[in-house]
Formats: C-alpha cells, structure tokens, sequence
C-alpha cells in the first residue's frame, strides 16, 4: 500500500461508504487541519453516552468499538490505498474511550482526559512509538491510539485519586 497519507478524499466519498464513514468518524476526519483532534472532540458524545452504562458493559462495548475499528481501519485503508490517512479517526475514537475508563463521569475529567489523550497520541513516547512504526493494517492504525488511551487512562487514574 502506497505511503502518501494526504491522499485526498472527498467529502462524497465518505459519506456514500458505510466504511469510509465510521473510520472517518461521521465525517470528522475530513476537517482540513488537526482531523485527530476533531476526532478525538466528536468522541466526546458518543463518551458521554456509554458513560451511563454500567463499567462492565463500558468496557465491553470499548473492546467491540476496539475490534471493529481494527477492520473499519484495515477496510478503510485498502479502499483509500493509503497506510495510515490522516482522515481515519476511528482510532481517536477508540483511543478517547480507552482513556475515559477511570474517569468520573465530569465535563473536568472529560476536558482532562481528551487533553491527556491528545498528549499522548502526538507525543507518542514508547511503546506508542514503537507500535506507530511498527505495526501496520488495521491493528497498526489501532493499537498506537489504544496505548496512547492506556498510557492517558493511567494518567487520569492518578489524576482522579489525587484530586480533592
């Protein structure tokens, strides 16, 4: 698969594939500057709506989001011919929700955790650096922002058993 990953996609091409869509998170990706962090922002509702569930069943739909994002992602990418577009952010999706997991359900703790996750997904200290370079397909595209919200998830945990 070809490595330009500013192949550019059109707003019609997103919306017409069920695919392209949910990797695009609902059209996200396609903003022209900071797509993973317009990303990252539109999985602040679909946060804030698992968070009524109980932490049993957060977690499990957490890992279904997580193992289909690995196929939307690997979809995604053979249909664009493009590795890694910067477009897909189904993975800040992922990544956000994985992040959310200690946190008290607050509009402080979600400001918290997007600004950790954001931190950890462009910092990318290791292992998420090694898995960025080193994985590919789907689970390449995944697994760096799943370590970049276990690393920010880690964080938060300290953060939330600190604060007063």
């Amino acid at each position: 698969m070809p490595e330009n990953r500013t192949a550019a996609v059109r707003p019609g091409q997103v919306f017409r594939s069920p695919v392209l869509f949910l990797a695009f998170g609902f059209g996200a990706g396609l903003a022209p500057r900071a797509p993973g962090t317009v990303g990252t922002l539109v999985a602040i509702p679909l946060y804030l709506a698992l968070s009524h569930f109980s932490q049993g069943v957060y977690l499990a739909l957490v890992i279904g989001i997580s193992i289909a994002g690995i196929w939307i992602c690997q979809r995604a990418a053979q249909r664009l011919g493009v590795h890694d577009h910067p477009g897909i952010v189904w993975d800040e999706f992922a990544g956000f929700l994985v992040t959310m997991i200690p946190a008290p359900v607050s509009w402080l703790w979600t400001l918290a955790g997007f600004g950790l996750f954001r931190l950890f997904d462009i910092w990318k200290p290791w292992p998420i650096s090694w898995a960025d370079r080193h994985c590919k397909g789907g689970l390449g595209i995944m697994l760096d922002d799943l370590l970049a919200g276990g690393l920010a998830a880690v964080a938060l945990y300290f953060l939330v058993r600190l604060a007063p």
